[in-house]
């Protein structure tokens, strides 16, 4: 049955590739970017099929005005898809405020402000689909990405939340936490510094890394549409689903780790409870 999408990002990487997935199988998409001009293409090709809006994720009013864009044209909202987003490289002491303030407004308001746009609409239909764009930095912590995973951990936080709530009136919230794919979001889309020698180790590294991973990275934004895809034809879909075999991995461990810390200390966090009299 043909749905009515709605994407953030769509102009490149995963977000394009969710649009061109959707609209090859059939349902309609509101395409929205902060230039939508990239998307002419697709306007060719699908027709109306695929409305193209301009939006910056950070501002509220677009957001709205967006949203009511989307419901005039195709008259409801089934999938939400939140994946506008970015990520720097730096080390704490070197991300001056700005670029703090800047990849959180963009990462987590952005995401907090076009769910609460789409919320009305959604909570009328009594359905729908909110999908989060998080990452693997929004589980473990990413070296010299300390602005972007602080972003993602509000959002892997803020959606567990929503979860819960949406659940009341019959609206699904999944949190994907891609690895890393062929995208590029690790080119022209990432400042990248190396940074103070101190810290060469964890932020150099990551430079380093992300220069040389870039154009080689395990994941197909293609699969990862069919996969989007997938999980949105679900009637029961999952809270989390990780996208990537590298983020599989890496989760899996984070997670052994973490819970075998806990299980470590777990005398002294008791510890702190009443006695009883």
């Amino acid at each position: 049955m043909s749905k009515v999408w709605f994407v953030t990002g769509s102009t490149r990487g995963l977000g394009r590739a969710i649009v061109e997935a959707a609209l090859e199988n059939g349902h309609r998409v509101v395409a929205t970017a902060r230039d939508p001009a990239g998307l002419r293409d697709l306007v060719d090709i699908h027709g109306k099929a695929i409305l193209p809006v301009p939006l910056d994720v950070t501002d509220d009013g677009a957001a709205k005005a967006a949203v009511a864009a989307a419901v005039a044209a195709f008259g409801r909202l089934d999938i939400v898809v939140n994946n506008a987003g970015y990520g720097n490289i730096g080390s704490v002491e070197d991300t001056d405020l700005a670029d703090f303030r800047q990849q959180i407004d963009t990462n987590l308001f952005g995401t907090i402000i076009v769910t609460k746009a789409a919320i009305p609409v959604l909570r009328a239909q009594r359905a729908g689909h909110i999908i989060q764009f998080s990452s693997v930095g929004g589980r473990i912590g990413a070296p010299g990405r300390a602005a972007y995973s602080a972003a993602k951990w509000g959002v892997e936080g803020f959606s567990e939340v929503l979860a819960r709530e949406m659940a009341l009136i019959g609206v699904a919230v999944t949190i994907l936490e891609p690895g890393g794919f062929r995208t590029d979001f690790a080119g022209s889309s990432t400042t990248i510094r190396e940074g103070r020698p101190e810290y060469d180790a964890v932020v150099g590294a990551a430079a380093r890394m992300q220069r040389d991973f870039n154009g080689r990275q395990p994941g197909d934004p293609r699969r990862a549409a069919a996969a989007v895809l997938q999980l949105a034809a679900m009637d029961r879909p999952p809270l989390r689903l990780a996208l990537g075999s590298d983020a599989f991995r890496a989760l899996v461990e984070a997670d052994r780790v973490r819970l075998e810390e806990v299980q470590r200390w777990r005398d002294l966090s008791t510890s702190t409870d009443f006695t009883s009299d």
